[in-house]
């Protein structure tokens, strides 16, 4: 009986050895007796790219000049539902769209019962209120009747604007910078802007030769004498 006693305890023993050894061990491999390491400190990084670090594209001005009527025809299929855009169409659940560019928002349609959010809204149908009514008309005008979630394309809003535009008119659409010229206007600084110029260099006869060329003699301005 003593025997099996001893014997019981000794494996309890080896066992209590055993896993303290493992604590120790788990301990170092994992740092957790070290307090200078940063709860949260992850072995590796995973590069992920930065929210709204894309490319934004072209303005909405450039995909104005670059898109077309036709193909916002196309898209303002989607809206037919709802809207006409005929002139003189009546108006359907929302209403009608002949002319709309440049006119005040919420008051286009007369006796059309816009939302207050949308008649209370201020300003006109520009080009840039357009671009975000089409974008998110919610997010535009809170509280809207229109139920359209929008369209993400800025191409299409931009197709479908000139297609509203070319029923009824609107403002001059607006102009796209110029490249080489900044959004001030102003011209490139030195050393900007494009570095030499096409074609090969002349050689050193051929520049000789142009020193012999007749040059053109500016216009002489009679000077009068001030007596200065």
């Amino acid at each position: 009986m003593m025997s099996n006693t001893n014997t019981i305890f000794g494996w309890v023993l080896a066992s209590g050895i055993v896993a303290l050894g493992l604590s120790s061990i788990s301990a170092k491999y994992f740092h957790a007796d070290n307090p200078e390491v940063e709860e949260g400190e992850f072995g590796y990084v995973i590069d992920a790219p930065e929210e709204g670090a894309a490319d934004d594209g072209p303005s909405f001005a450039a995909l104005l000049a670059q898109g077309s009527a036709s193909a916002g025809e196309a898209v303002f299929a989607k809206c037919t539902a709802c809207h006409s855009i005929a002139q003189g169409g009546a108006a359907g659940i929302g209403p009608n769209l002949y002319g709309v560019l440049g006119t005040p928002i919420g008051q286009h349609a007369a006796g059309f019962a816009y939302s207050s959010a949308l008649s209370s809204k201020g300003g006109t149908w520009d080009y840039d209120a357009m671009d975000a009514w089409l974008a998110s008309p919610r997010g535009f005008a809170n509280g809207t009747k229109m139920s359209f979630a929008g369209l993400s394309s800025a191409e299409d809003r931009a197709n479908v604007t000139l297609y509203l535009r070319e029923n009824g008119g609107g403002p001059p659409l607006p102009e796209v910078p110029a490249e080489g010229v900044d959004v001030e206007g102003e011209l490139d600084g030195a050393g900007e802007g494009p570095g030499q110029t096409q074609g090969e260099p002349a050689n050193p006869v051929e520049a000789a030769g142009a020193m012999g060329d007749e040059q053109p003699v500016p216009e002489q301005v009679s000077a009068t004498n001030t007596g200065d």
